[in-house]
């Protein structure tokens, strides 16, 4: 864990091209991902705070994660390419803009998942929803990848975008808490 927490500290907060979010930020403007809507999440904050601070990005929070999708999805059939950032709990209310939506009309949705529910989390009610979001993406036949190393990030990350885009089918990278330091939890 001392490995994430140095990954969460205020060094890589800074935006460093080493830190995951760093990672994240670079290989989106590498595929031309420049329309990023969001739901707030504290684990997302390091690469929110960066988007909006790199001029490339039209970043802007939405109220609900579906507002998001619809977003990004209009942006496609508009010629632009977006991506959407989200926490477990916002992904469980996806289900139904996905299946009609983004699936059906092939929309390459890409998108970020900071996980909770797991690995020493307080809210019960955060793991019950961490334990249906694979088991929806499997069952709307959606390419998922957990990512939980630093090494592995910007490889998974690229090839899951250029995927999506080819294939024109929605992608979900989970940032798994291993990689992102996940949640403080200040007593």
């Amino acid at each position: 864990m001392a490995i994430a927490e140095q990954r969460t500290s205020p060094q890589a907060a800074q935006g460093s091209e080493g830190s995951w979010h760093g990672i994240v930020l670079q290989t989106l403007k590498r595929n031309e991902i420049s329309l990023i809507p969001y739901v707030p999440d504290r684990v997302l904050t390091p690469l929110i705070k960066n988007l909006h601070a790199d001029p490339f990005f039209t970043t802007f929070a939405t109220a609900r994660e579906e507002e998001a999708v619809g977003i990004v999805s209009g942006a496609w059939m508009g010629g632009r390419r977006g991506a959407v950032l989200m926490q477990t709990s916002g992904f469980a209310t996806l289900a139904n803009v996905l299946a009609s939506l983004a699936v059906p009309y092939q929309i390459p949705l890409i998108m970020f998942v900071s996980e909770r529910g797991t690995l020493g989390e307080f809210n019960y009610g955060q793991s019950l929803v961490c334990r249906t979001m694979r088991p929806v993406l499997d069952s709307l036949a959606l390419e998922h990848h957990t990512i939980t190393r630093l090494d592995e990030l910007e490889f998974i990350t690229d090839r899951s975008i250029r995927q999506a885009v080819t294939t024109q089918a929605p992608v979900a990278l989970i940032l798994n808490p291993l990689l992102t330091g996940g949640k403080v939890f200040d007593k």
